[in-house]
């Protein structure tokens, strides 16, 4: 079973590194090389990755909003929570794999490729720009300038990302194992370019259930598995088995509750 409360309490968890503060100091050669992980395998990628809490889009999307551009779309997994709320979405999204998930699960959204610093989209032409899980995959001066020359005037970008909950130390140990990169240091802020005021941040913790199967498939999903050799790899899924199921546990095929962290943050376009 996980470890109990007395041995988290026992156990002060390490800093993990932030993939977002290592990745807005990388140049565009770098990030295109960590990104082309994701140019296939779309489907398994849509299969283990988490939704996000319904307050987060609360606290991004304004209720007066009409139309929403989620930019680094991926799969859908987010853009599909868009669609939910019964907003006019354009979905950006550089990989040609991920765009026909994407595509396939919500044929009623007007899916285009593109990235954050070139979406194609014409000027002053949505309400909101989101990222879900993507503002760290941009250059964000770059980002910023081109959300700035998309949104109409009063506009909000908005970010989020979903985290494992490292505050809890068998979570923590699991992330370092899975190389969960995506993990914020708590004083994490997300760089904008001067086209944006306000900044805002939001916070929500949730569980989402999975068996220990899915969590090793989830591992399968993040970049630095997917760019691994095969000894990686198999390095991986070993000591993911044997925390798992020897030292926490668990049974296969049976769920349990994976903490997450959900931060997302806000900003308004800056008036002329």
């Amino acid at each position: 079973m996980p470890e109990s409360p007395a041995q988290d309490r026992e156990k002060a968890p390490r800093p993990v590194p932030g993939l977002p503060a290592r990745a807005f100091t990388m140049d565009a050669a770098r990030r295109r090389e960590l990104a082309a992980a994701f140019k296939a395998g779309g489907a398994h990628y849509d299969a283990v990755r988490p939704s996000y809490p319904d307050a987060a889009l609360d606290f991004m999307v304004p209720a007066t909003a009409r139309d929403v551009v989620d930019v680094g779309a991926g799969t859908g997994i987010f853009t599909a929570l868009l669609v939910g709320r019964g907003l006019e979405v354009t979905a950006v999204e550089p990989s040609q794999d991920m765009l026909g998930v994407l595509t396939g699960r919500l044929p009623e959204v007007d899916a285009v490729p593109g990235t954050g610093e070139d979406t194609g989209l014409g000027e002053s032409s949505t309400d909101v720009i989101t990222y879900a899980q993507a503002w760290h995959w941009v250059d964000p001066k770059a980002a910023s300038a081109e959300a700035a020359r998309v949104l109409r005037t009063g506009g909000q970008l908005a970010l989020v990302w979903n985290q494992f909950d490292v505050s809890m130390p068998w979570v923590h140990r699991l992330a370092r194992i899975m190389h969960a990169g995506d993990v914020h240091r708590p004083d994490f802020i997300p760089p904008l370019g001067p086209e944006f005021q306000g900044l805002e941040s939001g916070a929500w913790t949730w569980e989402q259930s999975l068996s220990p199967e899915q969590v090793i498939e989830l591992a399968k999903s993040r970049s630095y598995y997917l760019r691994a050799g095969a000894a990686t790899r198999a390095r991986v899924e070993h000591n993911l088995s044997w925390y798992l199921y020897d030292h926490l546990g668990h049974k296969p095929g049976v769920p349990f509750g994976l903490p997450y962290l959900t931060h997302a943050w806000r900003a308004r376009l800056r008036s002329q």
